[in-house]
């Protein structure tokens, strides 16, 4: 039995930093496997089509089993599918949650099986999620004091208010997804209450990883709120003054996913109260604002969107997309495709 051919787009670059060489032995024993680059221009929202690079793409995933994008690598659009008679699987590597350079509904059509491995980055960004609450509770803004030469007493190590433990308080999520899946792993020795807003969420999980849902209100309720929604029309701005409101008094607001869904004005508003804690690592806009009033605020920690950035987490996304093959190589269903639901979370539809 002859091995499906798997063809793989991107930039030079995407090569090089993406395709380690014992992903591409391990998916070379399943598969034939043929790399053609391209250097398509984009954003994370964006992917042009330019009619000869689309005719040239087209003409490569003629006779493909499955064909795999990820940067500088064209958009998979119907033209491609009608040219890819042989195509079973489409994959992204990284399209931030939305695989943008797939149609997915073309893909539909067409009858083949779309999948996202973005969810690699979800990983360590559920580590800083863990880390920004420690954070949080434990009265951030003493490192003001140490970076500002202060001297410092033996009454200064009491802070005031008192530092706080995570271990037993309620925990609330805005998104359910990867990067709360993996972040509920890391606070089962926590002993934490989870409640989770998210429309989109198969209520199942909540009995399989015992996990509430709620609404909105109750989750900005708890004594940590953790920001993971992804950036769509119903989730931009979704946080605003009526929202922080519901903050309780000394509250931890984490934001590690987009900084559009908690509106500025409002979040500068609230955290001039000085009632709550805050540790922000998305921003909007991005990268914060040199003269943003929240770089000189005492309850707000600030990082530069650094969460998914990691050594481990690059080369990653080829390795869970070599795993997904794997698995569809063997006759299993791959783990991240891109349903109808997913599709309507991603798109706030």
């Amino acid at each position: 039995m002859s091995k499906p051919k798997v063809g793989i787009a991107c930039s030079a670059a995407t090569r090089e930093l993406y395709l380690e060489k014992r992903d591409l032995e391990r998916l070379g024993k399943i598969a034939d496997v043929v790399i053609e680059e391209y250097d398509v221009p984009s954003d994370w929202v964006t992917i042009p089509v330019d009619p000869e690079v689309e005719k040239r793409f087209a003409k490569f995933a003629s006779d493909l089993d499955v064909l795999i994008v990820c940067h500088g690598g064209p958009r998979i659009t119907k033209p491609v599918f009608d040219a890819g008679k042989k195509l079973k699987v489409v994959g992204e590597l990284e399209g931030d949650r939305f695989a943008g350079r797939i149609d997915v509904q073309a893909a539909k059509d067409a009858g083949v099986m779309v999948v996202d491995t973005t969810h690699s980055s979800s990983w360590p960004v559920s580590e800083w999620a863990l880390a920004l609450t420690l954070v949080g509770l434990r009265e951030h803004a003493r490192f003001r004091d140490i970076i500002a030469g202060k001297a410092m007493s033996h009454d200064d190590y009491r802070t005031k208010p008192p530092a706080r433990e995570l271990t037993g308080r309620t925990v609330g999520m805005i998104g359910f997804g990867h990067i709360a899946w993996r972040l509920r792993e890391f606070l089962v020795p926590f002993r934490n209450e989870i409640i989770a807003f998210d429309p989109y969420a198969p209520r199942e999980l909540a009995d399989a990883l015992d996990i509430n849902f709620a609404s909105l209100e109750k989750v900005m309720g708890c004594d940590v709120v953790i920001c993971l929604a992804p950036d769509t029309p119903k989730t931009r701005d979704m946080i605003s003054e009526k929202e922080l409101g519901w903050l309780k008094p000394g509250a931890v607001f984490v934001n590690v996913s987009r900084g559009v869904c908690v509106n500025v004005p409002a979040l500068i508003a609230k955290a001039k109260k000085e009632d709550a804690w805050f540790c922000l690592d998305a921003h909007n806009p991005e990268p914060i604002a040199v003269d943003s009033p929240l770089r000189q605020m005492r309850n707000v920690f600030l990082s530069p969107h650094i969460g998914g950035m990691t050594e481990e987490a690059q080369p990653r996304f080829f390795t869970l997309m070599v795993e997904e093959l794997e698995r569809w190589h063997a006759g299993a269903e791959p783990r991240a495709q891109i349903t109808d639901r997913v599709v309507a979370g991603r798109s706030g539809k």
